[in-house]
């Protein structure tokens, strides 16, 4: 991500990503959640979410997110 005035630690980042972990919730819909409360608190100029889930059925989904989108880079 590019910042504006916020940055963040990764240790609680990674706090805030563990709560995730045994929620029933739809991969994309974790991925937006994740993108939506990241820009509420830090507000950056920029930042691409990327998230790869390996569940067990062995089928791989990678879940790309930016923010704010490819055409609006002002």
């Amino acid at each position: 991500y590019i910042p504006r005035e916020r940055c963040v630690e990764l240790k609680s980042l990674k706090m805030y990503l563990q709560r995730f972990r045994n929620e029933g919730i739809f991969y994309e819909a974790v991925t937006n959640r994740i993108m939506d409360d990241f820009v509420a608190v830090v507000q950056p100029k920029w930042v691409k979410v990327e998230s790869q889930w390996t569940p067990r059925g062995g089928l791989n989904s990678n879940i790309i997110v930016e923010h704010p989108g490819p055409l609006d880079r002002s």
